[in-house]
This record gives structure tokens, C-alpha cells and sequence, in this order.
């Protein structure tokens, strides 16, 4: 080599380079045995994994200063990477300090031995340092530093390969020569060692997960190509998968870290609109100024208006407020992350257009007879690592795609949920049920189905645009012609978009009053069983329906005239290119390479211009979905700070000051003038009668009421029992705990003050017991008394009790007020507010608040208001009489039926006017007062004893025995929802080919088959005509060709069409089929059917599932039949060609049906959104 040295990479003269360069393409090119130029190997082959470490190193750099995931201890592998990195160094700097020293010695070494050393040499220092600083880190794999050994190793090949040539013979350059193969050997273990992954770093969170995402800590190798999914691949491939085998969520794309970071945008863009819509509504003056007078006031000068007044011209009266941008709050939160993929598919789009250059080199290298062989293997090669690496990041782009859409839609569910329970009164009126299930299940989920393909927005016109580069240059300037056929279709799929989306608002507002009135069935079918009026609401639903169906029919016809347009699309650019080119000019032909290498061409630009306007269409569809979830989060919500809340030291729990509080502005108020004060730790009763808006009075407490004047303040927590109880779908003990950690002796202590320990004994499961939606499963009273149990498990400061004890029996309420609510009870020490209408409590609480017409009438002790003798006596003239009469038919009761109660429960009561002889004095005395007690009462008194005993006493029956706890399970009421594991069954496609209609459906497949038939026999005339290339063809020839060709084509765009309006009329029949038949098997469903089931399961079947049929099922079915029929027609092709091939398609199709089998898991995300629906 040192012989040779200084002819390599140094100038050469003008005149020599013409020989040079072609003997350097007969080592190169022209040659069975081919190698490159040793200037080539030390520059180009040297630099590049050089160039590329540089470049990206400032980048990768920064982004290792922002993501600091811990320390990661020196283990062995690092050392060894390390210590080969350093080996790397010195032995690039070896070559350096030889080349110094045969300057030295008088050998003239040309520039490139020093300068590539000491570049190697750096980049070798650089790459050490990234090791140790991503260590630093906390990075276990670097693919930055993969890609560089892989290229370092691909480049390294060429000269290894020379070197051994060299060798054969003899090695001219020994020291280079060894220290080449030390660097080769240094790089392929570094790579080697790059493919596995560092132990997880030091001082980072703990994951205790027990079945964690291999995903998080999987190598770069293995994220590339998903190899750490390929156990739960196999596991899907031996039992079906379920929900349970799933991996749980990376923290990343859990909804705890996915919906506060799309609020805190959406915060950010509310905002920004209330900022500009403050400082659009400046006031404008336009009376102009009083002549000589100026526009400056002295100190002190007063001016008083005139007759005329200014007038104030507000801008906010002139425009529309500017709404919050949804959208813009979603590409913030998420759009970064999208970007990612945008850039994987924009490399996978420019590495499309390789494949058409190495097939039109292919072809070349079949029409030379001398070729050497290397390069049809060295072509071939080229083609399945460019589809392999095409691959590779095409599924990059996929998953960073479908992770989004995943996220896009955790997101909208959680914002529309959270928005669903702080929206103001007056907008709950607008958004109705329907509107929200709607919003929560089909239009998040529409999001996430444009996401998948939202990149083809630009991604097709550049396609376009490249193919179109690359056929001009193949055909020239006749490419025009087709180019004029695409513009001419864009106004056609203008006009389709346009009115799609139309249709599509007004299938929107069908559904929602679909679901709506179905929610409202679902909520009252017993009574609609009761009066049996199924067949009356089963009209009023289907008449909606009808209206939906006869939308979607348009929207489907629009949609097969889009697709038959666009799948025609590529064969029209082909067929009027090919014309224009073959008729323009007489020595135009068109052989082999010009039409397979434009065809290659046409099908790529077929993927952009079908998948162009389904594009369109699914962001027609999102965007009015888009408009209809920013509106309901646009609407306005409840003052969060209208309840001062913060926890100050007072002497006032609850204080309200000149409060006036409405349900919504547009309404008169519903509280005015509201002035109390509780003291911490007091019972403060409030009384009044029906409507004077005492539950009003708690709402407004709670901040659910909107406040128009006065001051609010609860200080600590708040305990919250409503009217109506309200029950989970869930155990007894959960209902009770909710979400509280279990403490037994305060359980214990709660049951037994709820008195709820005797109904655990006829509970089937205790307390593990499953209740029902709603607590179905539960008498009034149990579940009013679960309800107080949970407000007292939760342990909180201040207790607003809505008139909780008028669900249960007189002896019961005396029960819980004795050991829980009054002076003595449980909640001795917290501050209460009881709403009720029994007066037998009354003198045990510390203050009453008496409440008329919204309005605090009367506030102190009770024996202070009863000597005032205003409302409250009022109130208690005309409830005092009932209350005693049924409270002491109850004593009675008591007494002669004692033996039917266990001996621990309730006994204790039975002895109520012995407990409290004060106030049953003072009542009777305030009975006497108004002169209610007489003889009549007496009378009516001893009916209603006896009445009550006859009802009640049952003394045949003997006393009741404590029921053996069952068995495991029989406490379960409601069952888990399943779905179908495992391959779809041949019993699902049968069924809903029955719904399109059997011979509807051959009819469908047949015309698939037609259309594939004509594109074959297209391709195959289209062969034919290019084998007449080498011949004279007369004009007669080119004009037959070119009718054949034309007319196979236009046959196919004719039964695309007919075939996508017959697939778009069965898919409508089917979903008018399917929907029928699901509401009519509900309404003649028993009524034990919907105790057992949650409404929410139902509703999704209703909302989502056929959301799912009328719009996902079509387009798939549509995607399904294309792929099959066009795939049947490719292996057709290629058989009849080569029929060796027919070997090859056994293996693939196993292999195939091997990976496709797996079970689908995702069917169990509808499952999991029940609750959250019925909820």
C-alpha cells in the first residue's frame, strides 16, 4: 500500500480523468469480481457514520438534559463499552501518528490519511462520552448509538471485503492492514453489546406494578421491531385473551396523566378567549364633546349630565364572543408527540419512491445480455431491504399514531365527564342525556379513528406530487393529461364533502334524540311494563330511527359515488397518460420499462387518492364532532369559589351572609335574603312546608345553586345525604367505605349506629352482598340508611343531612337519631344540618331554622319559637298531630310485636315516652295549647293502633331464624359482562350476510369480483401491447390497444359503482335489521332482565355498538372485500406467470393465519366503559 499511496485520493490531470474514471467503472461496475476505489472507501465510507453522530449529537444531547431518569450504575457492559470505545480511538489515532511517521521517514502520504484518522479518532471520543453521559442519564438504550455502529459496520464492510481481496495476493500496507481489522471487530462488538439493555437506573420510582408494560424498558431493537409483544402473542395464541392478560397501562397514557395535561390547555385557551373577550367589550363613546370644551377634567371640577346622555356602544353587542379553541388545546397537549410520527411518515413516503428506480434498473439489467449476475442479486437485495426498512418505520408511524388517537380520546371521555358534573343548571337544560353518552362514546371515538390516518392530509399530496415528478420524467410532459384528470375530480369530491357533512349534523341530532328517549325507556321500563306501553315507544324510536336511516342512506350513496370516483382515479391518470403519450408523437412507445415502472408508479399513487377522501370524510365527521364537544365544554359551569372554603379557625362551621341564590340567572331566585350562622359542633333543624326550599338551602351550601348576592362559607369537609339515596353497582361494604381504608371497629360501629346490623342477617352475602344499579336489590329505607353510613364512615367535618329519615320507619328514624344524628350520637361533636319534616326530634336540636317561601322566616331554640308563636308553630299545627299519633301507634306496636325483632335490635325504643318525658310533656302541653287532643283524635288514635296491628302482627308466623351465610358467590347479583374471545366465528359472518340479505350478498361479492377481474385483464392487455414494442406498429394496432385498454377500465369503474351502491344498500337494510331486532328483544325483555343488568351496558348497545354498525362496519366490509378480491387477483397474476410461486404461498399464508388468529383485546374496552356511562 505504501507504494500506492500517493496515487490515492491525489489530484490527477484534466486529460487523465476521462481513463480514470472509466477504468474505475470497470473495477466498479463492469466486473464479476467488483470493488470500490480506495478514495471512496477512506472519504465517503469513513465519514458518513462520522457526519451522522455529529449532527445529531447536539440534538440527542439536549434532549438527555431534559429527561433525567436517574443514575445507572457502572456495570460490566458499560465498562466494556466504554473501554472498546477508547480502544476505538487509539487505534484511529494509531493510523494518525504512522502516517507522522512516514512523513518522517520521506514517505508524502496524501491529505486523507491525516484528516480521516483524526476525524474517526474524535468521533470515537464522542461516542465514549455519550455512553457515560447516558449512563449519567439513566438511559438504558441508546438508538442514536445503535444506528451509528450499524452504519460504522455497513461501511466498514466494503473495505473489509477489499482488504481480503488484497490479501490474497499480498498486503502491501501490514500495520494498516491490522489495525482496520482491530477497528472492524471493535465496531461489530459494540454493536453487539448495543442490542442489549443497562440495568434500570438508581433513585428511580419504585414500580410496584405486578404486571408492568414491557414496553417502558424494552431496547431500541426490540421497539423497532415490537418483539416485546411477542409473548403476548404467543399466550394469544394458545387461550383467547382477555382483559385480565392485558399489560397494565404505561403511567404516561393513563388518564391520571394524559386529562390533567389536556385541561391545563384547555384552561389555558379559556383563558385566552375570556382576555379577549374583556378587551373587545371596551366602551366606545360616541357623543361628541360640547363645542369649546375639552377632553380633560380639572381637580375637582364635577360635571353633571345633561338632558343628552352619553351613549355607550359596547363591541361585544356588535360580535359574536370568541369560543374557546378546542382543537388548538388538542395539538398543544398532544401534538408533539404526533409530530413523531409525521416524521416517520414522511421517511417512509420518500423511501416509497425507491422501489419504482430499482424495478426500472431491474428491467434494464434483464435487457443486457452481459450484465454480471452480482447485480440482479445486488438489485433484488436492494428491493427487500427497502421494503423491510419501509416497513419497520411505516409501523413506527402506525403506533405513534394509534398511542395519540388512544390518548385524544382518554382525554375528550375525561373532559366531557369532568365538564358533566360542574355545568351550570341552565346548560344541563341544553345538553340532555342523550347528547352526552353521544359525545363521551361516538364523537371521542371518532377522534381516535382520524388519528390513524390524519397524516395522509399532506402525506397523499406529496405522494402525488413525487409520483408525478417521477412519471414526467418517464413520459414526459403527457403526464399533464392525467394530472388534468385528478383536478378534475377535486370539485366532484368538494361537493360530496360538503354535503357529507351536512348530512352528517343531522344524523347527529337523530342520534342524540335517540339516545336520549331511549335513556328515559331504559330508566322508567317498569313503569312502561306496568301500563304496557312498549308498542307506543317502540314507534316513537323507530320513527327516529327512520330518520337517522334515511340520513345515513344519503350520507352512503355520496360515499360510493366518492369511492367509485377515486378508485377509478389511478387507471383514468394511467389510461389518459398512455394515450396522450402513445398519440402525440408516432415514435412514442410504449415498452416494457416506461409501462411497468409507471404503473409502479400509478399504484402508488393509488393508497393516497383512495385514502385522500376517506380522509376528507373523517375530518368532515370530526369536525362536527369537534364543534359539538366544544360547545359543551364552552358552556358555563359553577362557581368553584361561590363556597368559601378554606379551613380558618371560627367559632361557624357554616355561615351565609345576605345570601340570594337562584338555579339559573334566567330564572327569579329561589333564596333570598338567606342570613345564618351554625357553631361548630351544633344540630341545627330545618323546618318548613313543602316548596319553601329547604333542599335549595343545602344546594346552595354545597355550591350547586348559582349565588347572585351575599357570602358563603363551610369551613372543612363536607358529608352530603341526599333525598334520594344514591347507590353504587357495587358491595354493600363498597357502598359504604367507598374508597375509604377498611377499619373494623368503625365499621362496626357505623352499621350498628345506621342500624343496619339486622339487615346484613337477611342480606344473602352480608355486607359482601352485591347491590344492583341504583340499589335495586334494597327496600327504600335500607339504601336511605347505607347512605347515612357512608357520610359517617367518611369521617367528615360538617354534615348536611337532606330529610334522610323520612324513608324509614318511625321506630327506625328514632333509632338512627338516637345514635347518630342527636346530641348523643355518632356525630356528637360535627357540625349537622337536617332537613326534616318530623317534629319529634325538633326539641333535642340546638337551633331551628324555619324556612317560608324561600325565605329564613324564623331562627332559634325550639322553645324560643314556640313562644313566639309565628311559622313555626304555624308548621307545627299541621304536622304535631300526625307525627305523635303514628309515633305512639308505632310504641304500641313495638310492644305487642317485640318478639318478632332479634333481642339486639331496635329494643331499646320501645320505651320511648319513658326516655323522654320532658319532651313528650312539652309537646302534649302545645297540643293542649291549640286544642287538637279530643275525643275524635282519641278515636282516630286507637283506628290507626289497630289498623297497624292488623296489618303488621302476624302471630301464626313463628319468629324468624338466622339464615346459614350461603355459599361463595351467591351474593353476586349483577354478572360481569363477556364478550367473544378468540377468531371471529363463521356463525358471525353468516348472520350478518342473513341482515344484508343472501343473495344480496353473492350479488355484492360477485361484482368484486368482476371489478378485480377487469383491472387483471387490464394489466394483462396492457402486457401484451408493451411485448409489441420491437415491432412496427401500425396506427390501426395503437388505436385497438388503446379501445381494449380504455374499455376494460371503464368496465371497472362502472361496477366499482354499481358494487359500492348495492354493498351501501345491504349495509343500510343490515343496520335497519340489526337495530330492530335489539330494540324489540328489549322491550319484550322481563323486568328481572333490567334489575340485573346496569343501565350503562345498555345504553353502549344502543349508542356505540350501533354507531359501530352504521358507519365503522360499512367501511370496513368496503376495505375487507377490496383487500381480499385484489389480493385473490395479485396471486392469480403471479402464478399464471410463475407458477413456482404457488410453493411460496403455503408458508405465507400459515404464517399469516398464525398472526391474524390471535385474539382481539380490544373488544374489552366497551365493557370497561359501562359504568362510566351509566353512571
Amino acid at each position: 500500500m505504501i507504494a500506492h499511496a500517493p496515487q490515492v485520493c491525489s489530484p490527477t490531470q484534466p486529460e487523465s480523468n476521462q481513463t480514470d474514471s472509466g477504468q474505475v467503472a470497470n473495477e466498479t461496475i463492469h466486473t464479476d469480481r467488483p470493488d470500490l476505489p480506495e478514495c471512496f472507501q477512506l472519504t465517503v465510507l469513513s465519514w458518513l457514520p462520522c457526519i451522522y453522530i455529529w449532527a445529531v449529537s447536539p440534538i440527542y444531547l439536549f434532549y438527555l438534559q431534559r429527561n433525567n431518569k436517574g443514575y445507572i450504575m457502572m456495570s460490566i457492559m458499560n465498562r466494556f463499552k466504554t473501554a472498546f470505545g477508547f480502544a476505538l480511538w487509539l487505534v484511529s489515532w494509531a493510523d494518525l501518528f504512522y502516517t507522522f511517521h512516514e512523513l518522517r521517514q520521506g514517505v508524502n502520504q496524501p491529505p486523507i490519511y491525516f484528516v480521516t484518522p483524526l476525524v474517526v479518532g474524535m468521533t470515537m471520543l464522542l461516542v465514549t462520552f455519550l455512553i457515560q453521559f447516558e449512563r449519567l442519564r439513566g438511559m438504558q438504550s441508546s438508538g442514536v448509538l445503535f444506528i451509528f455502529w450499524f452504519l460504522s459496520l455497513l461501511c466498514a464492510m466494503v473495505p473489509f471485503r477489499s482488504k481480503i481481496l488484497q490479501a490474497s495476493s499480498k498486503v502491501p500496507d501490514k500495520l494498516r492492514f491490522t489495525t482496520f481489522y482491530f477497528y472492524f471487530s471493535l465496531v461489530l462488538l459494540e454493536l453487539i453489546l448495543s442490542c442489549f439493555n443497562e440495568k434500570p437506573p438508581l433513585f428511580s420510582t419504585i414500580d410496584t406494578d405486578p404486571n408492568p408494560c414491557p414496553e417502558s424498558t424494552a431496547g431500541f431493537l426490540s421497539t423497532i421491531t415490537f418483539w416485546w409483544f411477542t409473548r403476548m402473542a404467543v399466550k394469544g395464541y394458545k387461550l383467547p385473551l382477555e382483559a385480565k392478560d392485558l399489560w397494565s397501562l404505561n403511567k404516561h397514557d393513563s388518564s391520571q396523566a394524559v386529562v390533567p395535561r389536556f385541561l391545563e390547555e384547555w384552561e389555558k385557551e379559556q383563558a385566552k378567549a375570556q382576555s379577549e373577550q374583556s378587551s373587545s367589550a371596551q366602551a366606545v363613546y360616541s357623543k361628541a364633546p360640547p363645542e369649546g370644551a375639552t377632553n380633560h377634567l380639572a381637580p375637582g371640577v364635577v360635571v353633571e349630565n345633561g338632558p343628552e346622555l352619553t351613549e355607550v356602544l359596547l363591541s361585544k353587542q356588535q360580535a359574536a364572543p370568541r369560543q374557546p379553541s378546542f382543537l388548538w388545546a388538542l395539538i398543544r397537549a398532544f401534538g408533539p408527540y404526533f409530530l413523531i410520527g409525521s416524521a416517520y411518515k414522511l421517511l417512509q413516503d420518500l423511501i416509497t419512491f425507491v422501489s419504482p428506480q430499482l424495478l426500472r434498473l431491474l428491467i434494464s439489467f434483464t435487457k443486457q445480455t452481459g450484465a454480471p449476475d452480482w447485480w440482479g442479486y445486488a438489485l433484488a437485495f436492494l428491493m427487500f431491504f427497502t421494503a423491510l426498512l419501509q416497513t419497520l418505520i411505516l409501523h413506527q408511524h402506525f403506533q405513534y399514531c394509534f398511542v395519540t388517537g388512544m390518548r385524544l380520546r382518554t382525554a375528550i371521555i375525561g373532559a366531557i365527564y369532568r365538564k358533566s358534573l360542574v355545568i351550570t343548571n341552565a346548560a344541563k337544560r341544553k345538553s340532555t342525556v342523550g347528547e352526552i353518552v353521544n359525545l363521551m362514546s361516538v364523537d371521542a371515538q371518532r377522534f381516535m379513528d382520524l388519528t390513524t390516518f390524519l397524516n395522509m392530509l399532506w402525506s397523499a399530496p406529496l405522494q402525488i406530487i413525487l409520483a408525478l415528478f417521477f412519471l414526467w420524467q418517464n413520459l414526459g410532459p403527457s403526464v399533464l393529461a392525467g394530472l388534468a384528470v385528478m383536478v378534475l375530480l377535486i370539485p366532484l369530491n368538494a361537493a360530496i364533502a360538503v354535503k357529507t357533512r351536512a348530512y352528517q349534523v343531522q344524523q347527529m341530532q337523530h342520534k342524540d334524540a335517540r339516545i336520549k328517549l331511549m335513556s328515559e325507556i331504559l330508566n322508567g321500563i317498569k313503569v312502561l311494563k306496568l301500563y304496557a306501553w312498549e308498542g307506543s315507544f317502540q314507534e316513537k324510536v323507530l320513527a327516529i330511527r327512520q330518520k337517522e336511516l334515511d340520513v345515513l342512506r344519503r350520507t352512503a350513496y355520496l360515499g360510493a359515488l366518492s369511492t367509485m370516483a377515486w378508485t377509478s382515479a389511478p387507471f383514468l391518470v394511467a389510461l389518459t397518460t398512455f394515450a396522450v403519450y402513445v398519440k402525440v408523437d408516432e415514435n412514442n412507445v410504449l415498452d416494457a420499462e416506461k409501462a411497468f415502472v409507471s404503473l409502479s408508479l400509478f399504484n402508488i399513487l393509488r393508497f393516497p387518492l383512495n385514502m385522500l377522501p376517506q380522509v376528507i370524510s373523517s375530518i368532515i365527521q370530526a369536525s362536527v364532532s369537534l364543534k359539538r364537544i366544544q360547545d359543551f365544554l364552552s358552556h358555563s359551569e359553577l362557581d368553584p369559589d361561590a363556597v368559601e372554603r378554606k379551613s380558618v379557625v371560627s367559632d361557624h362551621s357554616v355561615t351565609i351572609i345576605n345570601g340570594k341564590f337562584t338555579w339559573t340567572k334566567q330564572d327569579p331566585p329561589a333564596l333570598h335574603n338567606i342570613s345564618m350562622m351554625v357553631p361548630q359542633g351544633s344540630l341545627v333543624a330545618v323546618v318548613g312546608h313543602v316548596g319553601c326550599g329547604k333542599s335549595s338551602l343545602i344546594s346552595a351550601l354545597l355550591g350547586e345553586m348559582e349565588k347572585l348576592e351575599g357570602d358563603v362559607a363551610v369551613r372543612g369537609s363536607v358529608a352530603y345525604v341526599p333525598q334520594q339515596a344514591w347507590i353504587q353497582n357495587a358491595t354493600l361494604k363498597d357502598n359504604i367505605l367507598f374508597g375509604k381504608p377498611f377499619e373494623e371497629q368503625k365499621y362496626n360501629c357505623v352499621l350498628e349506629a345506621c342500624a343496619l346490623t339486622p339487615d346484613l342477617e337477611v342480606l344473602p352475602g352480608g355486607d359482601m352482598t352485591e347491590i344492583g344499579e341504583k340499589g335495586i336489590n334494597l327496600s327504600g329505607g335500607q339504601r336511605q340508611r347505607v347512605s347515612l353510613a357512608r357520610a359517617l364512615y367518611s369521617d367528615a367535618e360538617v354534615y348536611l343531612l337532606d330529610d334522610p329519615l323520612s324513608a324509614v320507619d318511625a321506630h327506625v328514624a328514632k333509632h338512627i337519631f338516637d345514635n347518630l344524628i342527636g346530641p348523643g350520637g355518632a356525630l356528637k361533636g360535627k357540625t349537622r344540618i337536617l332537613v326534616t319534616h318530623g317534629i319529634s326530634f325538633l326539641p333535642q336540636v340546638d337551633n331551628i331554622v324555619v324556612m317560608v317561601e324561600g325565605r329564613v322566616s324564623e331562627m332559634g331554640s325550639y322553645q324560643e319559637l314556640l313562644n313566639q308563636n309565628g311559622a313555626f308553630a304555624e308548621f307545627l299545627r299541621n304536622y304535631a298531630l300526625e307525627d305523635i299519633i303514628e309515633e305512639e301507634a308505632t310504641i304500641e306496636e313495638l310492644i305487642e310485636d317485640e318478639e318478632l325483632f332479634p333481642d339486639d335490635a331496635l329494643s331499646n325504643h320501645a320505651d320511648m315516652v319513658d326516655n323522654e318525658p320532658v319532651v313528650n310533656e312539652t309537646k302534649r302541653q302545645f297540643i293542649r295549647q291549640i286544642s287538637i287532643i279530643s275525643g275524635d283524635s282519641d278515636n282516630s288514635r286507637t283506628r290507626t293502633v289497630r289498623r297497624h296491628t292488623c296489618s303488621q302482627r302476624k302471630p301464626s308466623e313463628p319468629p324468624p331464624e338466622k339464615k346459614q351465610r350461603p355459599t361463595p358467590g351467591t351474593e353476586k347479583l349483577i354478572q360481569a359482562e363477556t364478550a367473544e374471545t378468540g377468531r371471529v366465528k363463521m356463525q358471525v359472518f353468516i348472520d350478518y350476510a342473513k341482515a344484508v340479505g343472501l343473495v344480496l350478498s353473492v350479488i355484492i361479492c360477485l361484482l368484486y369480483g368482476c371489478q378485480n377481474a377487469a383491472a387483471i385483464g387490464a394489466n394483462v392487455w396492457l402486457s401484451e401491447w408493451t411485448n409489441d414494442a420491437n415491432a412496427n406498429q401500425t396506427g390501426g394496432e395503437v388505436n385497438m390497444r388503446l379501445g381494449v385498454y380504455a374499455s376494460l377500465g371503464i368496465a371497472q369503474g362502472i361496477l366499482v359503482m354499481i358494487s359500492s351502491f348495492t354493498l351501501a344498500m345491504g349495509n343500510i337494510g343490515a343496520a335497519k335489521k340489526l337495530h330492530f331486532n335489539l330494540l324489540n328483544n328489549k322491550f319484550h325483555t322481563p323486568q328481572s332482565f333490567f334489575d340485573t343488568t346496569p343501565l350503562g351496558r345498555l345504553i353502549n348497545r344502543f349508542s356505540k355498538d350501533i354507531y359501530i354498525i352504521d358507519e365503522v362496519l360499512p367501511s370496513t366490509i368496503l376495505m375487507f372485500l377490496g383487500t381480499v378480491f385484489s389480493s385473490l387477483s395479485t396471486m392469480i397474476v403471479i402464478i399464471s406467470s410463475t407458477p413456482i410461486f404457488a410453493v411460496v404461498i403455503v408458508p405465507l399464508a400459515f404464517i399469516y393465519v398464525f398472526v391474524q388468529t390471535n385474539a382481539s383485546p380490544h373488544l374489552s374496552q366497551e365493557l370497561l366503559c359501562c359504568p362510566l356511562v351509566s353512571e
